[in-house]
């Protein structure tokens, strides 16, 4: 594999695992405002996200060795559950804040 192609996946792979962390970041502080509020049923909807959130730690592991079509097959499939992951954040936050 050539030096452009292993910067290209470590620069993405870097791009998705900030992602996950900004994402996990903000879980941690809805999780502790659900928890302050005694937010039932924000509090359930968050612990619905945790098994998202160690699939996608799982799938990252896999990236970071994954090669040719595999990888792109992984990188195809953790932009999705990123992308699923934020938009599940989202609406607790807006919910919480509706409260």
């Amino acid at each position: 594999m050539n030096t452009d192609v292993k910067i290209a996946k470590q620069v993405l792979y870097d791009k998705l695992e900030s992602q996950m962390k900004t994402a996990e970041a903000k879980l941690v502080t809805l999780q502790a405002r659900a928890e302050a509020a005694k937010a039932d049923l924000e509090i359930k909807a968050i612990a619905k996200l945790l098994p998202q959130k160690h699939a996608i730690e799982q799938k990252l592991q896999q990236l970071r060795t994954s090669a040719g079509d595999q990888w792109e097959k992984a990188k195809t499939d953790l932009q999705a559950r990123i992308a699923d992951f934020e938009k599940s954040l989202k609406q607790i936050e807006s919910k919480a804040k509706a409260s």
